[in-house]
C-alpha cells in the first residue's frame, strides 16, 4: 500500500467507500472487482484499480477484493475508524439538521453539541445533543478536546465565530456561511457555499 497517494486518488476514495457501503449486506459478504466498481461509478477501471491498490493489498487477479475487507481498508486509510467530536455553531434550520443527522458517525464524526445565542434554542436538546449558549463555546471545546467545528450562523456573525473557534483550539472549520473567513495559521477552513455550488452546476451542465 502506498501512503503517498495523490490528491486526486484521495478525492476518489470516499466515492468507493460510499458505493461499497451502499451495497446490500449479502453482496458485502462476497468479492468485488475494480472493474465492477468503475462501471458502477462511471470511472476508468485502470484508475480505480490503481487507487484501490494504493490502500489495500487484498486484491487478487480474476477474483477481486473481499468487499467487506476493502471497505475496511479504505475506511481505515481515511480515518473513518477514528472518532472525532464536532460542534456546530448556529441553530437555524441548517444547524439543527446537522444535529439531527446520524450519518456522520459512519465516517468517524460525532456531533456532540450545538451553540446559539437565542433564548429559545439555548438549553434545549436536539437528537439527544445539548444546545448551549455561544459564550460557552471556548470552555466546552477546551474541556472536551474538540478539533472540528461547523459554522452555520449568518454571514455577519461568521468571522467572530471563526475567531472564537480558533481561540478554543479548533483546527478544522467547515463554513456554510456565504462569506470568506480569515483564520490564523494552523487552522484550516473549508468554505461550502451551496448557492455558488448550485450555480456552477447549472452553468457547467447548461445545454
Amino acid at each position: 500500500m502506498d501512503k503517498n497517494i495523490t490528491s486526486q486518488t484521495l478525492s476518489r476514495l470516499p466515492l468507493y467507500f460510499n458505493y461499497l457501503r451502499s451495497l446490500p449486506e449479502e453482496r458485502k459478504k462476497g468479492n468485488i472487482s475494480a472493474t465492477a466498481i468503475a462501471e458502477a461509478l462511471g470511472l476508468n477501471d485502470v484508475q480505480v484499480r490503481k487507487d484501490l491498490a494504493s490502500v489495500s493489498s487484498g486484491g487478487r487477479p480474476k477474483v477481486g477484493y473481499m468487499t467487506s475487507e476493502l471497505m475496511s481498508d479504505i475506511g481505515r486509510f481515511l480515518g473513518f475508524e477514528n472518532r472525532d467530536r464536532v460542534v456546530v455553531a448556529g441553530m437555524g434550520n441548517f444547524g439543527r439538521a446537522m444535529l439531527e443527522y446520524n450519518g456522520f458517525e459512519a465516517y468517524g464524526f460525532d456531533i456532540v453539541c450545538g451553540f446559539d445565542h437565542k433564548k429559545e434554542s439555548v438549553g434545549s436538546s436536539i437528537n439527544g445533543k445539548p444546545v448551549r449558549h455561544i459564550n460557552q463555546l471556548e470552555s466546552f471545546c477546551r474541556e472536551n478536546d474538540i478539533r472540528i467545528g461547523i459554522i452555520t450562523v449568518p454571514e455577519t456573525a461568521a468571522q467572530e465565530v471563526c475567531d472564537r473557534m480558533a481561540e478554543a483550539g479548533i483546527r478544522f472549520i467547515l463554513n456554510f456561511a456565504a462569506v470568506h473567513l480569515n483564520a490564523p495559521k494552523g487552522v484550516a477552513v473549508h468554505n461550502e457555499n451551496i448557492s455558488l455550488t448550485l450555480a456552477m452546476l447549472a452553468r457547467c451542465h447548461a445545454s
